[in-house]
């Protein structure tokens, strides 16, 4: 099955430990880059199209930080 543009984008398939805490968050980040990347195709608002690049931006951003968090052994 193919992966979505989000799933693409947070790197779902990369999670070597297979920690299911880290698949789940990478899973809502996913659905909510999907939402974002919906809209920035649907409109012809070049301000929308911009304000949604960067919200996927910044989504990345935090799922990275969230993996982090998630994984973090002392």
């Amino acid at each position: 099955m193919e992966q979505s543009f989000g799933q693409k984008a947070v790197g779902l398939s990369f999670n070597p430990s297979g920690d299911d805490a880290v698949g789940k968050a990478k899973q809502i980040y996913a659905d909510a880059i999907d939402q974002l990347n919906e809209l920035r195709a649907s409109t012809t608002n070049g301000e929308v199209k911009r304000l949604a690049s960067v919200a996927i931006t910044e989504t990345q951003s935090a799922q990275m930080w969230a993996v982090k968090a998630l994984t973090w052994k002392d």
